[in-house]
């Protein structure tokens, strides 16, 4: 609307000199409403509905010529950007063409004289200096809202990922203290001095290295490699007095390779503990064809009591091992036999 204000001046004070002042004025305050209720319209929002609204401004354009003279020749600019206006809404390059043309044609009116000529080529540079105005503010809209919702899904992909390293990661540690707690106890009940006093040693340590596991998930970063979650699987089993075996034949894996696969293993270890009643568990790492397969194979399988037999640990598995271009398989015997891999790609 900067080019209407500018305009609206030498309208008003050349009207002043016609003695019909009053007519010209509320001539110029409805074209600009109207001008003005069109331009700041939402793009968008039935641009074949805002058509009368142009063809009221360009009435309101050229009918008063009639009866205010040259002196009305400025307005052509309000015009000229309600066009250009239209013609970005649409895709138009007919009306792009006819802004510049909307103040040429009042070069033909019988009544305009030399002085009034420069008004009636520089209207319509006005209205191009509104459109560009009123395109640079819809484009800096178009920015925060691209920048806001840029903002909303950084954060609400940093609150997943938090809810799920903390399930994935502090959840299987809780679980392992828990085992713990109970083999301990055990221990007592046998009298197995010597084992309860290092299970409890364990324990301790256990209980200062998960304030580092917290520490690292609410910071992002990793607290373990898949070497050492390996050995870590291996005693954990052993202590539950599950026999583990474990056979790895691929060494050096990408770092985002090598973090999912520590999660999935803790999945699985945690699952054995949790949901079987195992004594015998092996654990392979192979890889072939630049596929990576990570695979658990334990006995003494108990019924789900899920309908989906997917937990959250799971899932959240899944969407790792998904973005890496991986997938999950899980199969399960009659005989109490189950079945856990993880494939991924070497390289995604």
């Amino acid at each position: 609307m900067a080019g209407g204000a500018a305009l609206s001046v030498p309208v008003v004070n050349g009207l002043a000199g016609t003695g019909r002042m009053g007519q010209g004025v509320v001539t110029l305050v409805v074209l600009l409403v109207l001008h003005a209720w069109f331009v700041l319209q939402t793009p968008g929002r039935r641009p074949a509905g805002s058509w009368w609204l142009v063809a009221v401004q360009a009435w309101l354009t050229y009918l008063p010529l009639t009866v205010f003279g040259p002196v009305w020749t400025p307005v052509a600019g309000l015009l000229a950007g309600a066009l250009l206006v239209m013609a970005a809404r649409i895709g138009s390059v007919v009306l792009a063409l006819l802004a510049p043309a909307s103040g040429l044609v009042l070069l033909a009116a019988p009544q305009l004289s030399a002085v009034d000529v420069p008004w009636a080529v520089a209207a319509p540079l006005v209205g191009l200096v509104e459109f560009a105005l009123v395109s640079l503010t819809r484009r800096a809209e178009r920015l925060t809202e691209a920048r806001t919702d840029v903002m909303r899904r950084a954060v609400a992909l940093e609150r997943r990922r938090f809810t799920r390293d903390l399930h994935d990661l502090v959840g299987h540690r809780l679980t392992v203290l828990v085992l713990k707690a109970q083999l301990v106890q055990r221990l007592v009940a046998e009298g197995d001095e010597e084992k309860a006093r290092a299970e409890v040693e364990e324990t301790i340590e256990l209980l200062r290295s998960l304030s580092t596991d917290v520490r690292a998930v609410a910071h992002g970063l990793r607290s373990s490699s898949l070497a050492a979650e390996l050995g870590s699987a291996r005693a954990l089993l052993e202590s539950a007095r599950v026999r583990c075996q474990i056979k790895v034949s691929c060494r050096d894996l990408p770092e985002e390779v090598e973090e999912a696969l520590t999660h999935a293993l803790r999945e699985g270890v945690t699952n054995v503990l949790r949901h079987a009643e195992a004594r015998q568990c092996s654990i392979h790492l192979l890889e072939r064809d630049q596929l990576v397969r990570l695979t658990l194979r334990n006995d003494g399988v108990r019924p789900s009591r899920r309908p989906d037999g997917a937990g959250q640990g799971l899932l959240n598995l899944a969407e790792r091992v998904a973005s890496l271009g991986g997938w999950l398989e899980a199969t399960s015997t009659r005989a109490g036999q189950f079945t856990f891999s993880v494939y991924v790609p070497r390289k995604k």
